[in-house]
């Protein structure tokens, strides 16, 4: 008897969770192709910007390496 209980138990808790999720998802204001056009170049310009720092500074830090090691590395 209990556990036909905890299966209805939790097979109404799954209907709800996803009945919940799809009223949340109504809520939701939905970015404009216009917003979501500018929102992808600022990510991307954001990660091209990262990527080219930490490129630099590990080329400093390589410099400084070989430097202070003695190595010579051809690139």
């Amino acid at each position: 008897m209990a556990n036909t209980k905890d299966a209805k138990k939790k097979s109404g808790g799954i209907k709800a969770y996803f009945r919940g999720i799809k009223s949340e998802l109504k809520k939701v204001i939905w970015p404009t192709k216009k917003e979501l056009i500018s929102y992808t170049g600022v990510v991307l310009l954001t990660c091209a910007i990262c990527a080219v720092g930490f490129w630099a500074i590990d080329s400093v830090c390589a410099v400084i390496l070989q430097k202070l090691l003695g190595i010579t590395i051809s690139m």
